[in-house]
């Protein structure tokens, strides 16, 4: 539940200035959860600004999909799940397409996870593996210029029906 404070002070911004971009992003408490937003330039390279979570703590097994109920700006974004500590650690990555303005529960299954580093898809890594989630994010990387804003009210990982 994104409306903690807690929970937004458990993540931390990430942008391409890690890597000589200049885009810029904030996160924020608000009232039905927490606000993602900023600016991607193109500049010196960039093109990307995300989020993370602090070490994720909860038990995933069981999980085949992650629900969400967002808001965003009709711009796409990615949900990143790490499997890995440190900075050059590959993750998960799956798309979300948001409508702007409108709130919608979007749901992501395992399936559709892609492991990624740096923007690049990796071939010979193993599948996904919930029992290694260090931790989750959001990410955009659409290679569009301009302000974006994403708001997330909650997450929640399903179980496959009957479980």
């Amino acid at each position: 539940d994104f409306a903690s404070a807690d929970v937004v002070r458990a993540f931390r911004v990430i942008n391409d200035g890690v890597m000589g971009g200049v885009s810029t992003s904030r996160l924020a408490a608000v009232g039905e959860g927490m606000r993602f937003e900023g600016e991607v330039s193109l500049e010196n390279n960039g093109g990307f600004a995300s989020v993370r979570s602090s070490p994720v703590r909860e038990n995933l097994n069981g999980t085949d999909a992650f629900v969400f109920r967002v808001r965003g700006d009709g711009r796409r974004y990615k949900f990143t799940v790490r499997t890995g500590s440190g900075f050059n650690a590959p993750n998960y990555q799956a798309e979300l397409m948001t409508k702007r303005g409108e709130w919608e529960e979007l749901r992501l299954a395992l399936k559709d996870f892609v492991p990624m580093f740096r923007g690049r898809v990796l071939n010979d890594v193993p599948p996904l593996n919930l029992a290694k989630v260090t931790s989750l994010g959001f990410l955009i990387s659409d290679k569009q210029e301009g302000a974006f804003k994403l708001e997330m009210a909650w997450i929640k990982a399903s179980a496959p029906t009957g479980q």
